[in-house]
Parts: structure tokens; C-alpha cells; sequence
């Protein structure tokens, strides 16, 4: 069992795990801020014994661990298997697994990169990671009903890892979800509620009913578990390279979250002594949704509506706006902007040329990496293309029905 704290991003104030877990805190008690179309204030971060645990395993050690399975090392997680609900699915945990051969080396145009695919996951997103350790501390609670708010993948994430785990998520989405994504969720049998209104919106009344409810709330950032059950995405970077992590990592940001988890994975890798420098984390952004962009080149935040192709990561209000800012800078990162055609270009170029299909949000790292081309770099891919298949039909012309005569004549 691992010892943790948590600490307030904002005020820095320490709170034990008790008070934060046995009262259902989400965010700081003093200075935590939940307002319509405005980035969360008071993120609550998990704080571990770093001395201890190096003390107690080696870098060797860790190396040896296996991908997709964070629960074999729990000392670095905020979850108590010793508790005795946890002890009774501990043979069911291979159930939420991750893929072990997800990391990938390609090379397109005389460029080498690495893949971390994260579309082959339980329910094809990279959201699982933050679903399982959601779904598993809801369980260590004694609390039966999670519920999100979400634009498509943190829905169907947690809609599937509640009912491998037989808990039941309730989940509130926009009216504009893609098809393909809303019928995901009912399949996994949640109790879907169509919101008439954007992804803010339906964040903001997912977090009041849920607090009447009582529900274990996963909304993204909001909920520290998310952040934490991210950076899980740092870990197997560092044991599928062997110890020796990409300098420059290309992730997809809506929420800041993805990026906020992956730094926070990092730090403790540096704190733990086991990596001497943080990888660069570089940003990407829709043209159409750039509030991290504006913020972290204007240090002003200003609410616009947003809208791109890439819905996945379409947020006029990222929640983890001011910790994805600092992930950035702290990594000596950047942040790139691409619009949506280039977006639709390089989820053609990425399936026709690697037999990989992906939403639209996976494929703003690759044209980001064609923007700029740095060697040693590793692009996220955090969520599959049957997810969104409408935006396939935006390269894939409707084919033209032929005769057997007309076939005959083509081909013999």
C-alpha cells in the first residue's frame, strides 16, 4: 500500500488522504473554483514518499516491470488493495489490462518517430487509463455509481470499464456527440443524458447532480484520479524505451489533462532519480479549440466557443488549462496549432501508409510532427478511428457501383 498525501496546485495547502477521500472532496477545500466556461481552480495533486520508494526499488527494478498493468506497482498509485472489496475482483484486474506491444517505431519521409498506441486499449481510447484507477478507487469507497461528463471517449471509457467491473456510470454528453461515440456508451449499458448544449455545459451539470446523488464523480481534472491514472502513459514510455524516454512527446490537448498526466509521470520518474531530465511536451491544438494556445502565449484566459473536426479534444474551457500551462513550460515544451485539414491529411496519410485508422484528435500529432520534425520524438495516439468515422467520409469518396460488366471490363 502506498503512502500519499494531497496537495493543492493553486494554494499549495496539504491535505491527508483520509479527509480528501472520506468527505468526497474533488478540490481544494480553500481556494478550489468550479465556474461555467472557466478552467478549474484548486486541482488536487498526489504526493507520494519519493525517498522511500527509491530507497526500497531500483531503476533496474522498475524497468522490469510489464506495460499496461500500474497495478503490480501500487506503491505510486492512491489505491489500497489491501482493501477488502478490492481483494475480491483482484482476479478480474487482468480485465482492464492494457496492450503490451503498444510502443511502435515508424519512419515516413526519411523520419524516424515512435508511436505509443493507445487505440487498441479496452475500449479503443487512452482514457481507459484514467477510467480504471477511477473505477477501482470508486470500488476501494464502497460507491456503486460513477458518472462523467464527456464529448465521446471518457464517456465510453468508463462506460465500458464500470460494466467489466460491474459498477454502474451514468454519463452526460453534448448534443453534437459523433454518433459512433453515443451508441458506444449505451452499448456498454450506462445511463446516457443528452445535454442541450456544448461540453462545458454538460461538465458543469454533471458536477451538481452528482454531488445531490452522491455518484463518484470522474469528470476530467476534476477529479484527481484522472491526472493520476494518466501518467500511467509516462511509465510505459519509460519501460518500453528501457529507461532511455523520447525527447520530444506530441499529445493531443483539449482538457490538459493527457499532457498534465504525462508531466506528472515524468517529475516523479526525476524525483524518483530514475530520469535526469523531463522530455520536451509539446501541445497540440485544433486551430478551432487553441485556449491552452492563447493562454500560454497571452497568459490571459478568455472563453470562446469552440469547434473542430477533432471533437475529442474540442474545449472552449480546458479544465486542466493553468497545470497544462506549467507542464509546458517545466518540460521546456511547446505548444503547435493545426487546422483541421491538416489534421484530415494526416489521418489519411497515417491509415493508408500504416495501417493504423485513428480519430481525428490522434492525428493533430502527426501533422504536428510535420511541422516540425524533431528527431528522437514519440507521438500519442489516444483514440481509434472507428470512434469518429464520420470524419473518414471527409477523404473517402462514396464509390461508385458498378456492373459485372463494367467490373469485367476494368479488370480483365
Amino acid at each position: 500500500m502506498s503512502n500519499y498525501r494531497y496537495k493543492c496546485f493553486d494554494c499549495e495547502k496539504i491535505y491527508s488522504k483520509e479527509e480528501v477521500e472520506i468527505n468526497l472532496i474533488y478540490l481544494c477545500p480553500d481556494c478550489g473554483e468550479v465556474e461555467k466556461n472557466t478552467p478549474l481552480k484548486g486541482i488536487l495533486l498526489i504526493e507520494y514518499d519519493y525517498d522511500d520508494i527509491a530507497k526500497k526499488i531500483s531503476r533496474e527494478e522498475f524497468l522490469r516491470y510489464p506495460t499496461g498493468k500500474f497495478w503490480v506497482y501500487d506503491f505510486l498509485y492512491p489505491i489500497d488493495f489491501n482493501n477488502e472489496r478490492l481483494k475480491k475482483i483482484k482476479n478480474q484486474l487482468d480485465k482492464i489490462s492494457l496492450p503490451s506491444n503498444n510502443y511502435l517505431i515508424e519512419n515516413y519521409e526519411a523520419k524516424q518517430f515512435a508511436i505509443l498506441d493507445d487505440t487498441r486499449n479496452p475500449t479503443l481510447s487512452f482514457k481507459d487509463r484514467a477510467s480504471s484507477l477511477v473505477a477501482l478507487k470508486a470500488i476501494e469507497l464502497g460507491i456503486n455509481f460513477v458518472s462523467a461528463a464527456s464529448t465521446g471517449n471518457a464517456g465510453s471509457s468508463l462506460a465500458g470499464i464500470c460494466a467489466r467491473l460491474g459498477l454502474k456510470s451514468i454519463i452526460f454528453v453534448p448534443k453534437k456527440i459523433p454518433e459512433a461515440k453515443r451508441i458506444q456508451i449505451q452499448s456498454y449499458g450506462a445511463e446516457l443524458v443528452v445535454v442541450d448544449g456544448d461540453y462545458d455545459l454538460a461538465f458543469d451539470i454533471c458536477l451538481e447532480i452528482s454531488g445531490r446523488k452522491k455518484w463518484y464523480n470522474r469528470n476530467t481534472a476534476y477529479n484527481p484520479m484522472t491526472i493520476e491514472g494518466k501518467k500511467s502513459a509516462a511509465f510505459d514510455i519509460f519501460i518500453s524505451t528501457k529507461g532511455k524516454v523520447p525527447n520530444h512527446i506530441f499529445i493531443p490537448a483539449g482538457d490538459g489533462v493527457i499532457i498534465s498526466g504525462l508531466y506528472k509521470g515524468f517529475d516523479e520518474l526525476k524525483k524518483l532519480g530514475w530520469i535526469e531530465q523531463l522530455p520536451k511536451l509539446i501541445s497540440v491544438q485544433a486551430k478551432g479549440s487553441d485556449a491552452i494556445f492563447r493562454f500560454y502565449n497571452e497568459r490571459k484566459f478568455e472563453f470562446k466557443n469552440a469547434n473542430t473536426i477533432a471533437d475529442s479534444i474540442c474545449a472552449g474551457a480546458p479544465r486542466a488549462l493553468y497545470l497544462a500551462s506549467k507542464a509546458i513550460k517545466e518540460s521546456n515544451g511547446d505548444i503547435v496549432l493545426v487546422d483541421d485539414n491538416e489534421i484530415l491529411f494526416a489521418q489519411k496519410i497515417i491509415s493508408e501508409k500504416f495501417g493504423m485508422l485513428i480519430e481525428p484528435s490522434s492525428a493533430t500529432t502527426f501533422a504536428a510532427f510535420q511541422k516540425m520534425k524533431f528527431d528522437n520524438s514519440l507521438l500519442l495516439f489516444t483514440g481509434n478511428g472507428l470512434k469518429d468515422v464520420s470524419s473518414l467520409s471527409f477523404w473517402n469518396k462514396q464509390p461508385e457501383v458498378l456492373s459485372i460488366d463494367k467490373i469485367k471490363e476494368k479488370y480483365f
